[in-house]
């Protein structure tokens, strides 16, 4: 790891003013940012910790809106008795990631950014990748490895998956972020944040040079209470999704009023499944339509050969998260 410069300022101006600058990154909880600066994917000449914003710590679940400052931590949230109860696929996406003394330290802001766990990314031997080098090619995509890449999203330039379990969530329930930066405070819906790879995948946000995300938030909806967060992966706890759901269901008797799909471990962005959402809409929540909603889902997908295994994969975990939703709902 090579010297770098390190400030910690105490206003927010203060941050994006130094952030702006050549070659600076941000870091929070630093469980992402120094785990690429060891391996040598990262090399930046600053580092601009804004742990100190505490203002930036606080979160609010209202009865309209809930709201969650950018440097709330993963285990608070997740562990707060009113996201448990009002919007459970919430605190299960917060749970289900990493491992617990990363969520400890890791904050909300820090989660949605984090970067691709494609190891042709991560392993710098790889001199293929356009996202580490633009233009050097890629390696997936040069007869690699893709079982862990994308199947939704990817360009001819790159297929890396993006790996987060938060961003399903606030995809599939129209959240909103709030940047701030040299030219001032701005708010985008979530889905816009991040940026397909196209021709330019080392462009991965909309962040422009000093931005700081400082709140995450959306409105409150019925489909939030009925919610969960389903992961298919290798092993039960801190690993990534080969396939994952973020679901929400709002009933009128038997017919469906409002449904919610996000999909993890699939797409080089989070993804949001609107063609199976509109398919359950003003109809019955069965055990077909479910199994119908999964294949829609996922009848676009463009698997390489590693990773059309994520097809089945993930329409089952789709039909599961809303048959399981579905099931609970009965319970209450």
């Amino acid at each position: 790891m090579k010297n770098f410069a390190y400030s910690r300022p105490a206003r927010l101006d203060d941050a994006t003013d130094a952030a702006r600058q050549e070659n600076t990154q941000i870091i929070a909880g630093g469980t992402t940012m120094v785990d690429l600066m060891k391996i040598g994917v990262l090399a930046p000449d600053a580092l601009v910790d804004i742990s100190g914003l505490s203002a930036l710590e606080g979160y609010e679940v209202g009865t309209n809106r809930m709201r969650f400052g950018a440097l709330a931590k993963m285990s608070t949230v997740a562990d707060d008795q009113a996201v448990i109860d009002g919007f459970p696929a919430l605190s299960q996406s917060l749970w289900k990631a990493a491992s617990p003394q990363l969520r400890h330290a890791a904050t909300l802001g820090g989660n949605i950014l984090q970067r691709t766990r494609c190891p042709y990314f991560r392993d710098t031997a790889y001199k293929q990748c356009n996202k580490r080098n633009p233009g050097s090619g890629c390696a997936a995509l040069d007869g690699g490895v893709t079982n862990l890449h994308a199947i939704f999203g990817g360009s001819e330039a790159c297929v890396a998956m993006y790996p987060g379990d938060l961003a399903q969530t606030l995809v599939a329930f129209d959240a909103e972020v709030t940047l701030e930066g040299p030219g001032g405070t701005r708010t985008i819906p979530f889905d816009r944040l991040h940026v397909l790879p196209a021709e330019s995948p080392e462009i991965e946000t909309v962040l422009e040079p000093g931005e700081i995300v400082t709140e995450i938030a959306m409105p409150v909806v019925p489909a939030m209470i009925n919610s969960m967060y389903l992961k298919a992966r290798d092993r039960e706890s801190y690993a990534f999704a080969s396939a994952s759901a973020a679901v929400g269901v709002e009933m009128d008797g038997d017919t469906v009023r409002d449904v919610r799909i996000g999909l993890g471990g699939v797409a080089s962005v989070p993804w949001r499944a609107t063609a199976a959402e509109d398919s359950l809409k003003g109809g019955p929540l069965t055990e077909e339509t479910a199994r119908e909603a999964g294949r829609i889902a996922f009848k676009d997908a463009e698997p390489l050969e590693g990773s059309a295994y994520k097809i089945p994969l993930g329409a089952d975990v789709v039909a599961g998260a809303l048959l399981t939703v579905k099931s609970r709902m009965g319970d209450q």
